[in-house]
């Protein structure tokens, strides 16, 4: 019997860290951008700083995930990193508020590559038997950057103010950059990129197969907008200085949970994790929308955490079992495509919603509860069963 290799190789471990720093780098920014747009008077236009984002992430997804299964992963990896670095130094040159809309939409092509190449990464160094669990160490990194992100962005912020704070967040990304040039490349067949490879055939758009884990995704990930959107002022509105600490608290509860969540998953099945993941998702959008001081609204955050590190990286794992190896890049864009659909929609609803009005605060978070127990309701239409692993033999497109 041939023993499979670990995955906790130095390529998987270098993978992280990258990650890390990635991840890093732009959330920094995210708690001090809603009172620098104020700034620049744009105030009426705050629910457009993760719209935008997310709409250039989405519209790009297909294309990185074409990029990520023709010309290798690790391109469409260094090429989402590197519009970070760029994007982050000409936040300061850009004094309007039209300017700073622009560079959201332009910040947002990072995210729409580098995950995308991230995860196709990750799924073709790991046994399938490892999966769940693979991704949720994966995210872990993520996560950390998330968490460091904006609660060390909030005390950089503090001191030295924003401007200082945007070359920080390009030199974190430049330092991930570095690290993926160490990677060495798992696409076994590269072509050398064309023309040809940014036009898009109907179905290369969409992957059909993984529709059922997007659509859960994309009502589960309403209320990630919401918190991006609104949280900053919320915390304000609560007296809490730092607007980075909600993002800390619920970010550093998904860490461990994200390690369990994949290892249930693997022998449990992707569905039932979800299930418990959406409940405690509705039950953390009711208690925010009820919070009332600072105890109550960093409990929330901790609930809120421990629903997203059920979440993400679960429905990341039954994305890949479900989809065909050649097509694996175009599968997790289609996932992603989802997930940037449903936080961009989710920030533009909150900030329709919200419209600098503090009474409308508790509104906008029973939104977010009743778009994840939509998403509780969809997982209920597709079958109960473990995890099996999809067949790679090439079969027709479509």
């Amino acid at each position: 019997m041939v023993k499979r290799k670990s995955f906790y190789t130095l390529d998987f471990l270098l993978l992280c860290i990258s990650s890390f720093l990635f991840f890093a780098s732009f959330n920094m920014i995210i708690p001090e951008l809603p009172s620098y747009l104020s700034s620049l008077g744009g105030e009426a236009y705050i629910g457009y700083i993760i719209a935008l984002f997310t709409l250039s992430a989405g519209l790009s997804r297909p294309f990185s995930g074409k990029l990520a299964d023709k010309i290798g992963r690790i391109p469409v990896m260094v090429f989402g990193v590197a519009v970070c670095f760029f994007i982050s130094l000409l936040y300061p040159l850009m004094t309007t508020v039209g300017g700073f809309l622009l560079l959201r939409f332009l910040h947002g092509f990072s995210t729409g590559f580098t995950p995308t190449g991230t995860s196709a990464y990750v799924a073709d160094i790991i046994p399938f038997s490892k999966r769940g669990e693979a991704m949720g160490i994966q995210s872990l990194f993520g996560s950390l950057g998330m968490a460091a992100g904006p609660a060390l962005g909030g005390y950089l912020a503090g001191i030295w103010g924003i401007i200082p704070l945007f070359y920080c967040s390009s030199a974190v990304s430049l330092l991930s950059i570095v690290i993926l040039y160490r990677l060495k490349e798992t696409l076994p067949r590269r072509e050398k990129l064309n023309l040809g490879h940014f036009k898009l055939k109907k179905n290369e758009i969409i992957e059909k197969r993984v529709m059922g884990p997007s659509l859960v995704l994309f009502f589960s990930v309403f209320s990630f907008g919401i918190v991006l959107t609104i949280i900053p002022d919320f915390s304000v509105f609560l007296g809490i200085a730092n607007k980075g600490l909600f993002f800390a608290v619920f970010t550093l509860s998904s860490l461990l949970i994200r390690v369990i969540a994949g290892r249930a998953s693997d022998r449990y099945g992707r569905i039932p994790v979800l299930k418990v993941a959406m409940l405690t998702m509705v039950l953390a959008m009711i208690l925010v929308a009820q919070a009332e001081s600072r105890i109550a609204f960093l409990l929330a955050a901790a609930l809120y955490g421990c629903a997203v590190g059920m979440n993400n990286p679960t429905v990341t794992a039954w994305t890949i079992d479900l989809s065909l190896e050649k097509f694996r890049g175009r599968a997790l864009a289609t996932m992603y495509i989802a997930l940037e659909a449903g936080i961009g929609i989710g920030a533009l609803v909150s900030g329709w919603l919200f419209s600098v009005h503090e009474q409308n605060f508790q509104i906008v978070f029973l939104f977010g509860s009743a778009s994840a127990m939509a998403a509780f309701i969809l997982l209920w239409i597709f079958p109960h069963q473990k995890p099996e692993p999809v067949q790679s033999k090439e079969g027709k497109e479509g």
